[in-house]
């Protein structure tokens, strides 16, 4: 198995192969949402720049928000489980139906708001890997307001089993799946129109100077990331450390062992000791 460069779950070739091919995006969104790609008469990208500046930040969000028959519709991938995933999209949701309040405007005009998220982990105790959240009550599972879709895709769960053009949903998550050459080859082999215009589409947009300079910002930033939060830790563990020792210091002196006692059984030196006994 030959482990590919980059995958279709890297972000920054995430957001530049499907802002660059919206005809794919616009099939991917119709497959993800299951509706007919002929029914979608308005199709919109909303936040189609990639600044370069805002690559290295911490919190630079590399989505894809769309306007799709007059829905905002915001599509993401998520590769590690980082803590609290659901809360985020529904943050994420709150902000964009917000948002979309105008001054003086009536709350019936606020459109439908739909996040999908592409995750690479399982986020629930299902064996399904397709879930869709909206609004129910909780006992007649009447809907609240069809304003609310939450849309997760867990591709951890997706079936084994062969796959078939005919499954275009699998064909499309499995490309996202893919980590070596072989998956893509394999994907490929099925001959789906659509399939071979997305690999043919990856394929130029990782030789590019453009991409490369933008994933090595990317990079260098999750880096980065890693670093401090290694370095976070360890200093929390450290401290957790510290507080242990002078605990154990204060209980041995409340039973008035000598210092030099205390010291052999906490590692601290006799003048931290001192101050504790002050």
């Amino acid at each position: 198995m030959t482990k590919l460069e980059y995958t279709f779950k890297t972000d920054t070739l995430f957001k530049m192969l499907f802002v660059q091919h919206p005809h794919l995006l616009k099939h991917l969104v119709a497959t993800l949402l299951n509706i007919p790609l002929e029914s979608i008469e308005q199709f919109e990208i909303t936040n189609p720049a990639l600044p370069p500046d805002n690559l290295g930040e911490k919190f630079c969000h590399l989505d894809i928000n769309m306007i799709v028959n007059g829905q905002l519709v915001d599509l993401e991938i998520q590769v590690r489980e980082e803590g609290f995933y659901p809360e985020r999209i529904l943050y994420y949701w709150a902000r964009e139906y917000s948002s979309a309040l105008s001054e003086g405007g009536h709350y019936e005009s606020l459109p439908r708001t739909v996040i999908i998220s592409i995750i690479d982990f399982k986020q629930f105790d299902t064996p399904e890997f397709h879930s869709e959240f909206c609004p129910l009550e909780v006992n007649r599972h009447e809907l609240l307001s069809d304003k609310m879709s939450l849309h997760f895709f867990e591709l951890q769960k997706l079936p084994t089993e062969q796959l078939t053009a005919s499954n275009i949903l699998l064909l499309w998550l499995s490309l996202f799946k893919a980590e070596t050459e072989e998956e893509l080859a394999a994907i490929k082999a099925l001959e789906d129109p659509v399939m071979e215009q997305a690999i043919k589409a990856y394929e130029k947009i990782t030789i590019t100077p453009e991409f490369r300079e933008m994933e090595r910002v990317r990079s260098l930033t999750r880096h980065n990331e890693a670093s401090a939060l290694h370095y976070a830790e360890s200093k929390g563990m450290e401290k957790g450390k510290q507080e242990e020792k002078l605990t154990v210091a204060r209980n041995a002196l409340s039973q008035g062992l000598p210092h030099e006692v205390i010291q052999s059984i906490t590692g601290l030196d006799l003048e931290t000791i001192k101050a504790v006994d002050k």
